[in-house]
């Protein structure tokens, strides 16, 4: 399969759909990555009550919007993506402590 079209060169829906259905694989891969940090972190972090971390949260929205701006993607859409992809990690890497430190 070759490289999807960049978008500003897609003509039709087809192509359109080509490119996002390609991008949504490689966002997969990404995020088994970044659940395998979850798991490492589940593994290497000796307390539950770690788990969840206020300020690394904030400072990762941080980084993530700065990042954003640069490569022209929208707070709107940047900010509460990683928001839930964060609650969502929190609550696997939960379970992840649990299963590990049971």
């Amino acid at each position: 399969m070759s490289d999807p079209l960049p978008p500003q060169d897609c003509r039709d829906m087809a192509e359109v759909r080509a490119g996002v259905d390609a991008l949504d694989q490689r966002l997969v891969a990404l995020l088994a990555i970044r659940q395998g940090y979850m798991d490492a972190a589940a593994r290497i972090k000796t307390d539950r009550g770690k788990v969840y971390d206020a300020d690394r949260i904030e400072d990762v929205v941080a980084k993530v919007k700065a990042s954003a701006r640069q490569q022209g993607l929208a707070d709107v859409i940047a900010e509460p993506l990683w928001r839930v992809l964060m609650e969502l990690c929190i609550a696997y890497e939960l379970k992840a402590w649990d299963r590990l430190h049971a």
